[in-house]
């Protein structure tokens, strides 16, 4: 069985809205994938969906098949660098703000 994959790295979203939106496409066949991304009302969505169609992009520049008989047979999401930032408070004080980032892999194959 031959894949092909892409990654993105260092998306400025959190590993855990990522995640809501990549565990819906794992093991689905790519034409259904896509439009599930397509209609999802998620900032990630869209992320997402540009990423899967590179995979596939990928696989047919590799031979490994066509857009319609590939399915997605791995898709994760790592936890990237987290910025580190302050919000200034009164009296002097600051609060911390982490600004997460994600490491996202997609895995088509036939």
């Amino acid at each position: 069985m031959s894949e092909a994959k892409a990654v993105l790295r260092f998306v400025r979203m959190t590993p855990r809205k990522c995640r809501l939106i990549v565990n819906l496409i794992r093991g689905r066949g790519v034409p259904d994938a896509l439009s599930v991304l397509r209609y999802m009302p998620r900032a990630a969505s869209g992320v997402v969906e540009k990423l899967l169609r590179s995979a596939v992009a990928n696989a047919g520049h590799h031979d490994v098949g066509s857009e319609e008989e590939l399915t997605v047979v791995r898709a994760f999401v790592d936890v990237g660098p987290t910025l580190k930032r302050f919000r200034s408070r009164s009296m002097g004080r600051a609060n911390p703000i982490h600004k997460r980032t994600s490491h996202i892999t997609i895995v088509v194959g036939s």
